[in-house]
């Protein structure tokens, strides 16, 4: 195969993905996947290594190709199969994240796997929005481990149904569902239809070919950073159970283009929700040093051969059952990240940005009404992103761990009874420098209805960092009707009363010419 079928090659398997995520947002029911795009597409080889992912949400992908070779590996597969799960602790990442997996079967065999991850903003936790200030898994809402919905074509209606009877919305968490198995049916056609035009043999031999030019784009890329031992620490605020300070430390060990992450020196798994797997710690470094590589590397798991991590078990970032960990994925691997560019800003200094906001900003709510029609929003909010050696960072946007859009105004206030009184840029809240971090923005919720709401947010008490200089990007602000809230609270607002997110800014790159 010449360079040009190869790229052929890879471009088909990734057009399976993109087709499976547009028919998943087409059919969802619910703004959360179909507005703000909260969900994922992947496929995966027979043994359950990654081969292609479309531009989806970083920590869906990461934590999946991390961990999918051990879900596979525990069930028996038969062409018309399709696995439930969200359990974090068996490759989930946390449980309004629905996975569900399809195996791909060519004249018997299996091939393949396609995959869909979508976030379900009820999946019947203890508050609506089922991001809950929690301290146990079982608080968070229904956990699901792997399990067959669907055996042999025939859907498990009862098992189905036990699912969404779960939340306040059923007609809408079913739709939703159907959405994915609609997305993966979709795949597992499309695959065959691959398989069955190449040969099997060619397949295999084609996915041989891409990782192991995967892993040549990526051995260029990490063979530019120095050898070396390289450490960094930085702290989550809180755990929203009165525990600050959170300390995330990691040491990055660089030999000859092979990279060793090591978080030892981690704080321990905490009372709170900001607990993660090691899926998702995996997810965050993935993440980084993809980053690094060229734009045309391959998403497959050639990427990150040269990839090693470790965790002391029951720290922070590779916690153990039962603890909490709905804000781990939404909130600990932001600051991992920072963690891990914190590192290679003392090898690569010219490479790496100042950090971003460091939040998804998580905002839920809902109320619970009678016979299960309530109802359930939950959305996460950008920031400022951070200054890089080049240039400016960005404003208003997500960053890093997910790149999901916001809900619309008009689509929030079509499904839901609330009011968007200001939505803004919020004006000089990026780090001054060289090159200026990017601005937070500023979202004004007016309550129409009695609402319970969660806020799981962060870089409330420390600031985004900057670099070489660089000043730090302000401090994120939760307010309710002028009155400041934690960074991590649950509360009930009545009819006319304002909720105000203000989100950080990000840092700044090196000093001004002035100052040098």
């Amino acid at each position: 195969m010449d360079a040009i079928q190869l790229s052929v090659f890879s471009s088909r398997i990734a057009a399976v993905c993109d087709e499976m995520g547009a028919m998943l947002r087409c059919a969802a029911l619910s703004p959360n996947i179909k507005d703000r795009l909260d969900f994922s597409c992947a496929v995966f080889d027979a043994e359950g290594q990654l081969c292609a992912q479309a531009a989806h949400i970083p920590v869906h992908l990461g934590s999946m190709a991390y961990a999918m070779a051990g879900i596979i590996g525990q069930l028996e597969w038969r062409h018309g199969d399709m696995v439930i799960v969200n359990d974090p602790f068996l490759g989930g990442t946390h449980l309004p994240d629905v996975t569900l997996i399809a195996p791909v079967f060519v004249d018997g065999q299996l091939v393949a796997f396609v995959t869909n991850r979508a976030h379900h903003a009820d999946i019947g936790a203890s508050t609506p929005g089922s991001m809950p200030i929690s301290k146990r898994l079982d608080e968070e809402g229904l956990i699901i481990p792997p399990s067959y919905l669907i055996r042999m074509g025939a859907v498990d209606e009862a098992f189905l149904t036990s699912i969404v009877s779960a939340t306040g919305n059923a007609e809408q968490s079913r739709g939703d569902f159907s959405a994915q198995i609609s997305a993966n049916r979709a795949g597992v056609q499309r695959l065959m239809s691959l398989v069955q035009g190449m040969g099997l043999s060619a397949f295999r031999q084609s996915l041989d070919l891409l990782n192991d030019y995967a892993e040549r784009l990526a051995d260029t890329a990490l063979q530019q950073i120095p050898n070396g031992e390289y450490r960094f620490s930085d702290v989550m605020d809180d755990d929203g159970m009165g525990n600050r300070d959170i300390l995330i430390q990691a040491c990055v060990t660089v030999n000859k283009g092979f990279v060793t992450v090591d978080f030892d020196g981690t704080a321990e798994q905490v009372q709170g929700n900001i607990n993660c797997p090691l899926s998702v710690a995996a997810a965050a470094v993935y993440y980084v040093f993809r980053c690094l590589m060229p734009e045309q590397t391959p998403a497959c798991a050639g990427s990150f051969r040269r990839i090693q991590l470790s965790a002391p078990e029951g720290c922070l970032v590779n916690a153990k059952r039962p603890v909490a960990v709905a804000a781990g994925n939404v909130e600990t691997s932001t600051r991992i990240v920072d963690v891990i560019m914190g590192t290679l800003a003392q090898a690569i200094p010219d490479q790496i940005p100042a950090a971003s906001h460091g939040s998804m900003n998580n905002v839920a709510m809902g109320a619970r009404g009678e016979n299960g029609q309530g109802w359930d929003y939950y959305e996460t909010l950008g920031g400022g992103m951070g200054a890089g050696p080049h240039g400016d960072g960005l404003s208003a946007l997500q960053t890093h761990m997910t790149n999901t859009l916001n809900t619309p105004v008009e689509s929030l206030e079509m499904h839901y009874p609330l009011r968007i009184q200001r939505y803004q840029i919020r004006s000089g809240s990026g780090g001054d420098g060289k090159h200026k971090g990017g601005d937070g923005l500023i979202r004004e919720y007016e309550f129409l209805a009695p609402t319970t709401v969660t806020l799981l947010t962060e870089r409330r008490w420390h600031q985004p960092w900057g670099l070489c200089g660089g000043q730090p990007g302000a401090l994120g602000l939760n307010c309710l009707d002028g009155e400041t809230l934690p960074a991590k609270i649950s509360f009930s607002a009545q009819p006319g009363q304002h909720l105000i997110v203000a989100t950080s800014g990000g840092g700044a790159w090196g000093l001004f010419e002035t100052d040098q």
